[in-house]
């Protein structure tokens, strides 16, 4: 492990000495225009855009407000989501590749507007994006990205140089005039509009079950019911799942941040690597110094090495390549994969016209989760949006649908036969402190971590969404579900979907 000074816990820099509002749980019936479940951009965006025109808004949250994956990001406002304009030409057309564009620069241009008309203080810079390489395998790519953008007319070039000189590159291609933001700063400005507007929200309030018709009908975990004439599903991971079979054709990953304080001038720009381990450079305001975000280290939930080793070789890129000596905070995201990268955001299912879901953004929510709330509120209010065929649920292509939907079925048949088979030999008494294992307790496969004050915490290790075996997550202290992406506290509570119910504790 590098010898940086290390913090012990992981905690976005985007909570700091930022006081967000509290919401009471839901505690009766109620009735409404619109449900929308999930706090984050997508469920704030829409609840926004709908109240400004009049419509009564009910957000609910499984937990607290923008302390999901919106809270853990690191909030680039760019349609530069990767080497991706290139591949979607070949699947799709020149025609869905340029809507892809045009709806997340769509999505920038309204961030950006929002931001002058309601007068938010948020951080907010203007940066061009870089895709840089250091890899003769990807220059092919790089080059091949370039015509893309030709094509497509998006203002964009290949580079020999870039402004942040410390990282090494053999050529980069730049996408002009992008953003990055606070993006709690901004998105609480949303959120006092959506009050002002006679919108409710409700914190700890969690989604389990929806009852379709004419006045669809959530139920909460507490026995609460909200009805309303429409429904959006904002919940990261769909909570409900009825025909539309989203666990079967997404899969989730982890990605990790270390934020490093500099005090040298930040040259501009927002930095990302065609290889992988992807390394990802931007930098933001922090009192009269720049606090360095290096991104990066994705890998499937619960697949991999020990996850602080992630963090670990960020903080080793930081300190090799930039000079940094300490790590000042560091955090991590958890971001949904579709079959083929666009996300699902429309008509939960084709029958169901008056429920509406948005996820899958993979690791570009600012954009991504901003036309979300566009898309649906101009679908709700107008009953059409120019993006609906693009983003639709319904859609399937055969390349590279059908390849990817047996590659991540497989994967998921194959984590649940090894976590059925695997088996540490390891008894509670076997623990130490800080550490988290497979224990047996009564013949029965247990996930078992004793904390620093050397208090052992034992939950049932079988996942209870589709029943696989979770592992321990040693970076973030959770147990995560190798198959579709559940994340458990050390306790059995939810951390993230698509569970419904908690691991039960074991005495």
């Amino acid at each position: 492990m590098t010898n940086m000074h290390w913090p012990q816990f992981p905690d976005p820099y985007w909570h700091q000495k930022l006081t967000l509002p509290s919401f009471p749980p839901l505690n009766e019936d109620m009735t409404t225009n619109v449900t929308i479940i999930g706090a984050g951009i997508s469920g704030i965006t829409a609840g926004y855009l709908l109240s400004l025109e009049g419509i009564k808004v009910t957000i609910i949250d499984a937990g607290s407000i923008l302390n999901g994956t919106t809270g853990h990001t690191t909030a680039k406002i760019t349609s530069q989501h990767g080497l991706i304009y290139d591949e979607f030409i070949n699947h799709f057309g020149e025609e869905k590749a340029k809507m892809y564009y045009n709806a997340t620069d769509s999505a920038r241009a309204f961030i950006k507007n929002t931001i002058g008309q309601l007068n938010i203080d948020c951080d907010y810079e203007e940066h061009d994006a870089y895709i840089y390489t250091n890899s003769d395998q990807e220059l092919s790519k790089l080059d091949n990205e370039a015509r893309a953008y030709e094509k497509l007319k998006i203002p964009g070039d290949t580079v020999d140089s870039m402004p942040f000189k410390q990282l090494p590159m053999k050529k980069a291609l730049v996408m002009k005039r992008q953003a990055q933001f606070h993006p709690l700063k901004y998105l609480l400005r949303l959120v006092e509009t959506i009050q002002q507007n006679g919108g409710q929200i409700f914190e700890n309030t969690t989604a389990v079950d929806l009852e379709q018709g004419a006045q669809p009908k959530v139920m909460t975990r507490n026995g609460k019911t909200i009805t309303s004439k429409q429904v959006i599903c904002c919940s990261h991971y769909p909570f409900y799942d009825a025909a539309g079979f989203y666990f079967s054709k997404m899969y989730q990953e982890r990605s990790y941040v270390v934020a490093v304080k500099s005090d040298e001038p930040y040259p501009g720009g927002m930095y990302l690597s065609a290889e992988s381990p992807t390394r990802s450079v931007r930098s933001t305001p922090i009192g009269t110094s720049n606090l360095l975000l290096l991104g990066g280290e994705s890998h499937k939930v619960g697949h991999g090495i020990n996850t602080m080793q992630h963090y670990e070789a960020l903080a080793d890129f930081g300190k090799e390549v930039l000079g940094l000596t300490d790590i000042h905070y560091r955090w991590s995201a958890q971001d949904i994969y579709t079959l083929d990268k666009i996300p699902y955001i429309g008509h939960f299912t084709s029958s169901s016209k008056n429920i509406y879901i948005a996820t899958g953004y993979r690791k570009w929510g600012m954009t991504n989760g901003t036309a979300a709330g566009m898309v649906l509120s101009d679908l709700i209010t107008k009953g059409t949006s120019p993006y609906e065929s693009l983003y639709t649920p319904q859609r399937f292509h055969a390349d590279p649908d059908v390849k990817r939907f047996l590659e991540h079925n497989a994967d998921v048949a194959y984590q649940f036969v090894k976590g059925k088979f695997s088996m540490d030999d390891k008894h509670p008494e076997d623990i130490a402190n800080g550490e988290g294992a497979y224990v047996k307790m009564n013949s029965q496969k247990c996930g078992a971590y004793r904390d620093e004050d050397g208090e052992l915490h034992v939950v049932d290790a079988t996942c209870r969404h589709l029943g696989c075996e979770v592992e321990w997550n040693d970076g973030e202290k959770s147990w995560d579900c190798p198959c579709h992406g559940s994340r458990y506290s050390i306790d059995g509570d939810i951390i993230e979907g698509p569970t419904e119910s908690p691991l039960d504790k074991v005495e």
